[in-house]
């Protein structure tokens, strides 16, 4: 079993690898899920799309849980 040293830094957290959850939608597009991190989900018309807003949604969950003291999980995977 590997073990994760804890990240110290907001910086720290940002570059963590969090693994992705692909849901392609029935009209187009796709719904991305960071299922680590709870309620961090985005959406993109195309694949490199929905990635890129998921890595801006994953800085904003972080931040936003880095300011208010929140726990902030960290990847299971």
């Amino acid at each position: 079993m590997k073990t994760q040293i804890k990240p110290e830094t907001l910086a720290d957290y940002i570059n963590l690898k969090y693994p992705i959850t692909l849901y392609p939608e029935a009209d187009g597009g796709y719904t991305v899920m960071l299922a680590d991190l709870p309620g961090c989900l985005s959406q993109g018309d195309t694949l490199e799309e929905a990635v890129a807003n998921i890595q801006e949604a994953k800085v904003a969950w972080i931040e936003t849980a880095w300011e208010c003291g929140d726990e902030i999980p960290l990847p299971q995977t």
